[in-house]
């Protein structure tokens, strides 16, 4: 009986070191795991839909859907006229739960205009860099074009810069000058970088290869459209990356025709120790 007791127990104890190094190497698996960035990037169309009304509830569950750490928004109203004096930025944190970030491009409508950013990471630092763009005529309206970085903590205590804009609508050579502009102010920093926005150039055009000798550009081999939502013909809106550590996992457009006049796109990248 002594003779079985001990046989017991010595069977016990190896079964519980095999579950404690079970648990220990599940630990080490858990924690070796490399981080993963979920990215939106989003023109919002100052919060109105293709069916022309302005909500921004809509947009904050399209936002809120797709899980992201990180999220660029291109015209966005703060305090402006036709969408009825909300600040959309302030809104659209608080329905989402992301910390938000505006950075304005131009008075409109007694407000402001502009470009904004949603995260879940911590920020450090925000700068607005104005872009260059060809001032409006009496034959000509065009818009004052910037840009808004923020930089961010990730998991690890590393930096990222993540950066939002617009290109100009209706001035390619505005859009050529804007994305030589993004190359000379963000593409030399060492921190790694996240770019999105809506760059009003299709894929192959001039601002476009600008842009790639200093990114890489996280495109879905189809390049699907991207606008109008409805009916989508051009893509416009794209997510860059610069960095050794930054690893594109996936990236695509969602189908969401109605919330506003772009459709979102969605890239989850990879970071490297």
């Amino acid at each position: 009986m002594k003779e079985i007791s001990m046989k017991l127990s010595s069977l016990y104890s190896s079964i519980s070191k095999f579950v404690v190094a079970c648990f220990v190497l599940g630990s080490f698996v858990q924690a070796a795991e490399p981080l993963k960035l979920r990215v939106l990037c989003y023109n919002i169309h100052y919060g109105q839909g293709m069916d022309g009304v302005y909500d921004i509830e809509r947009l904050a569950k399209v936002i809120k859907k797709a899980k992201p750490d990180l999220v660029a928004l291109q015209e966005v109203d703060v305090g402006v006229k036709r969408s009825s004096r909300m600040h959309e930025a302030r809104m659209l944190s608080e329905m989402t739960g992301l910390a938000v970030r505006f950075g304005p491009t131009q008075h409109y409508e007694g407000g402001l205009f502009g470009n904004a950013v949603l995260t879940n990471l911590p920020i450090t630092d925000v700068h607005i860099q104005p872009l260059p763009y060809t001032e409006s005529t009496e034959e000509l309206t065009t818009y004052p074009r910037a840009a808004i970085a923020t930089t961010v903590t990730l998991p690890s205590g590393a930096s990222l810069k993540f950066i939002s804009t617009h290109f100009q609508h209706n001035v390619p050579e505005d859009r050529v000058a804007e994305a030589k502009a993004i190359n000379q102010y963000f593409a030399d920093d060492t921190m790694p970088a996240i770019l999105a926005g809506d760059m009003n150039a299709r894929p192959g055009s001039e601002p476009i290869n600008i842009l790639e000798k200093q990114w890489k550009n996280a495109i879905d081999a189809d390049a699907t459209f991207t606008a109008p939502a409805n009916k989508p013909r051009v893509r416009i809106d794209y997510v860059f990356s610069r960095g050794s550590q930054l690893k594109m996992l996936s990236s695509e457009v969602l189908d969401e025709p109605v919330a506003s006049d772009h459709r979102p796109v969605l890239v989850v990248f990879e970071v490297k120790k």
